[in-house]
């Protein structure tokens, strides 16, 4: 019987016996490299698989090599899926309980008055904070899930030359079919532009994905009519595949922060032939829970920090001082409608109301179409959000080109609305 243990994770102190590579004495210079490397010192690599009979250093005869540690097996996936399926029951829960736990403790518990500018925006607060938090968790969770094994150069690749402009349509098709806010959206967004989606396609969802939703077009189509649910539908659609053509050609995704071009420069390893790796259940649920603490931590403040400004805003502009003081129809009134918009938090399912009704008191259609949009497709809350993927030059193109396209479509439609309506 062999007198050390087998050198492996699992026995340290066999592990430690492996002398540094390198020279026996360690230089200033060398010991800076070894600072600026962790603080671990390169261990001489121990053969995988020894011959029989070969000595480990001690004078006795290795035993057989440890096998690796379990990748779980049936019973742990089993285990998993169980728990999996418990939490997914308990998330589902606590986030259909928001909205009427939020109002019960502001308006009930707290006993604020119904209506009032403080409770409007405490409520605000904490359904919005506690909605992102969790959507945030699933998403980030379930995307690094997926993508643990993907192989992503085959993704760029598929969305890349000839197929990249079905990708922006694919991208903002998508987008118009998800029940997100412009907040709500920076989660799916934050996990595709991790796992190394072209940024021009990741932009066309989050461009779409807020001004969009089959509830809004089906209230768009009630409350106002088709013709003008088309042309929003249209506008919408449009300022996400432009969008996206515009970041690929400006090759924006190079302004990305720091910590989504990491993630992207450590996705999961592939196999050497650029097939998918298969992985266990037990390693995709691994690396999909330490990509989602990582991402976590770096955001979830700025979240906080985000809703607060925008409940700050709740309901403190009113509704009849756009009409009052935008319905004269002048050139300027879009450009500056979609400015004051961009501060303000709504999304397009709470928006549609507000369009009608500045319709009803006469602003025009051109002008109603870019503050509107200009509300939902971004705010303060949602750029401040934004800034933690990334930086001021990237941030500040997003926004100039909501301004450019939404004042556009404005001048436009303002124009044609006599021939249209």
């Amino acid at each position: 019987m062999s007198c050390c243990p087998p050198l492996n994770a699992e026995n340290p102190d066999a592990a430690a016996r492996v002398r540094p590579a390198g020279p026996a004495s360690l230089t200033l210079e060398r010991f800076e490299d070894i600072k600026t490397a962790g603080g671990v010192l390169p261990l001489t690599p121990a053969p995988s698989s020894p011959a029989r009979g070969a000595s480990c250093g001690c004078g006795c005869s290795p035993s057989r090599a440890a096998p690796p540690a379990s990748d779980g097996g049936p019973g742990w996936n089993t285990r998993y899926f169980a728990a999996l399926a418990a939490l997914v029951g308990l998330w589902w829960l606590a986030y259909s309980a928001i909205r009427p736990l939020s109002a019960w403790l502001i308006f009930g518990a707290l006993g604020m008055e119904q209506g009032s500018a403080l409770g409007a925006g405490l409520q605000f607060f904490l359904y919005d904070t506690a909605k992102i938090l969790l959507l945030l968790l699933l998403l980030l969770y379930l995307i690094a899930w997926l993508r643990a094994a993907l192989n992503v150069e085959r993704v760029r690749d598929m969305l890349a030359g000839k197929r990249r402009g079905l990708g922006y349509a694919l991208a903002a098709l998508f987008g118009s079919v998800t029940p997100f806010c412009s907040c709500s959206s920076i989660p799916l967004f934050l996990g595709f532009s991790s796992a190394g989606i072209p940024i021009g396609i990741t932009m066309a969802f989050l461009i779409t994905s807020p001004l969009i939703n089959e509830v809004a077009v089906v209230l768009l189509w009630n409350l106002l009519d088709w013709k003008f649910t088309v042309i929003y539908a249209a506008v919408g659609m449009g300022a996400g595949i432009i969008g996206g053509f515009a970041m690929d050609a400006l090759r924006a995704g190079r302004w990305l922060q720091p910590l989504v071009l990491e993630a992207i420069a450590h996705a999961a390893p592939r196999a050497g032939d650029g097939a998918p790796r298969k992985l266990s259940v037990r390693q995709r649920h691994l690396f999909a829970w330490n990509e989602t603490v990582s991402l976590f931590r770096r955001v979830w403040r700025w979240v906080l920090i985000g809703v607060a400004v925008g409940a700050v805003l709740h309901g403190v502009v009113p509704e009849n001082w756009f009409a009052q003081n935008f319905g004269a129809g002048e050139w300027w009134t879009v450009p500056a409608a979609v400015l004051l918009g961009i501060p303000l938090y709504t999304s397009v399912t709470g928006i549609v109301p507000i369009m009608e009704s500045l319709l009803v008191k006469g602003l025009p259609i051109g002008t109603t179409m870019a503050f509107c949009m200009s509300s939902v497709a971004a705010s303060i809350p949602g750029l401040i959000m934004l800034r933690q993927i990334m930086s001021a030059r990237l941030l500040a193109l997003f926004i100039g080109y909501l301004w450019v396209v939404f004042t556009l479509a404005g001048w436009v439609f303002n124009a044609a609305q006599a021939y249209l309506f």
